[in-house]
């Protein structure tokens, strides 16, 4: 089965968070920064990608992204801090 991801965006001052799935990352990140496909993203200019995740399962990602989308803003930063602790990008 083909990967699929599921990414957490931000702007340059990590103030906005952007959770999204997608089975080819790399061409989204590209469209991201070219203002496609997303109004929300083009909007706030979030462009950065600060966590993903991969699963091979297309529903899998969906479900874990209506998951991260519900969760807070805290225990999203926590989540990233685990793997990024320094919002790098």
């Amino acid at each position: 089965m083909k990967q699929s991801y599921v990414y957490i965006l931000t702007n340059k001052y990590r103030t906005t968070f952007y959770i999204g799935v997608t089975s080819n990352l790399q061409k989204r990140l590209i469209e991201h920064a070219n203002g496609i496909g997303s109004v929300f993203t083009k909007k706030y200019n979030i462009i950065n990608l600060i966590y993903f995740e991969e699963f091979s399962d297309i529903n899998q990602a969906i479900a874990r992204e209506k998951q991260l989308k519900n969760w807070r803003k805290e225990w999203k930063l926590n989540l990233i801090r685990k793997l990024n602790p320094t919002l790098d990008y």
